[in-house]
């Protein structure tokens, strides 16, 4: 079967891809994939570069400033990029940013064709790097394994779109939806398997965010420390008025955010005489969490991990910023007094429920994981 090559850039979702497309393409995304915890603010992305049948060249880009995939592939080919088919799980770029336009190398090196997985969602691309290279006489196809594509770089897709990071939600718990005893204490309800993959997602976040009462219940690192990553995410503390004590786990070594409804000036200089940085962002006493989420989209934050108790998660739910929720379930009941994941007020319906969709359901170690994303209406 023959792909379906179009001539209007802005139709080029609407294709028929070969098996041997998808192929291509899936190995393109597994080598995008390995940039899953270092490319931040950049996009994951993975390039394959076929002639004859057969591989000439492949890489991926690995973290900013340095090659995007489409150049590590077209040195590892050399000339034999010439007459090729370049696999790109993103939109090649068409502008100059850390480094020059993909495009114009991948017209440079005479590929043949392109096949990109997604347009890119940047403005400063949006479709004008395929219309360039279709310009050029160049075979232009996109939305091979597009939706893989899309979950892959679900936070920079957030952050172009939306202008605010993806935010995930992760909650240990147990089967009656239990988070800590009545007194607090909540290590460990899952087991060591769920706790070591908790850390792979807060490794390839942007940052780890959490509020003063779980900072004072747990003291908290929010470090990644399971899996091996080269970098650290932001860590950040929502503590309305400064009362963060300046011992504090997540503020060892500087380089914190703590974010304030008010501004405490001795308090204020001390965090700050630390290395860390405060963010006032006021409103109604409370920190405005929407204008957090804005402020993190214009430093380049894709992906907000947050790992809070009942009070917080509650809030964020309430006000709309849960993108996705991240559960572990543990095999175990611990009654009506404990603690549970979200402090919200009552419903008086059930049409008022928070609706979910489920997305992935596995076992990790003894424990359940589940992966759902919140239904906006």
């Amino acid at each position: 079967m023959q792909a379906v090559v179009c001539s209007d850039p802005s139709s080029l979702n609407a294709v028929v891809s070969t098996a041997a497309d998808q192929d291509y393409m899936a190995r393109a995304l597994a080598l995008a994939e390995r940039g899953l915890y270092t490319t931040t603010p950049n996009p994951r992305v993975g390039c394959v570069l076929v002639r004859d049948n057969a591989i000439v060249g492949e890489g991926w880009h690995e973290r900013a400033g340095e090659p995007h995939a489409e150049i590590v592939a077209l040195r590892a080919a050399g000339n034999a990029a010439r007459g090729a088919t370049a696999y790109v799980t993103l939109e090649p770029c068409c502008h100059h940013g850390r480094t020059p336009p993909c495009v114009d190398a991948l017209i440079g090196a005479g590929v043949a064709r392109v096949v990109a997985a997604m347009t890119d969602p940047n403005p400063l691309v949006a479709g004008a790097g395929l219309a360039r290279l279709q310009a050029a006489g160049i075979s232009v196809q996109s939305g091979v394994l597009q939706e893989a594509a899309r979950e892959l770089n679900v936070g920079f897709v957030s952050r172009m779109r939306r202008g605010t990071p993806w935010v995930r939600l992760k909650i240990a718990a147990t089967l009656d939806g239990k988070t800590a005893l009545a007194d607090g204490a909540s290590q460990w309800i899952t087991g060591p398997e769920a706790r070591a993959d908790g850390h792979a997602w807060r490794a390839r976040a942007c940052a780890v965010l959490t509020g003063i009462g779980t900072v004072r219940a747990d003291d908290p690192s929010l470090t990644v420390r399971e899996v091996r990553t080269p970098r650290q995410p932001l860590r950040i503390v929502i503590d309305s008025h400064l009362a963060i004590a300046p011992q504090a786990k997540v503020l060892a070594g500087g380089g914190a955010l703590v974010v304030a409804a008010h501004e405490d000036d001795a308090n204020a200089q001390a965090l700050r005489a630390a290395g860390n940085e405060v963010l006032v962002l006021p409103a109604d006493g409370r920190v405005d969490l929407a204008a957090l989420m804005r402020s993190l989209g214009a430093r380049s934050m894709n992906e907000v991990h947050v790992e809070a108790g009942p009070t917080l998660s509650g809030s964020l739910l309430q006000a709309g910023l849960v993108d996705e929720l991240l559960v572990y379930l543990a095999p175990g009941i611990v009654g009506d007094r404990a603690r549970g994941m979200f402090d919200m007020p009552q419903l008086s319906a059930l049409s008022q429920r928070h609706a979910l969709d489920f997305r992935d359901v596995r076992r990790i170690g003894p424990d359940l994981r589940i992966l759902a994303r919140t239904i906006r209406t």
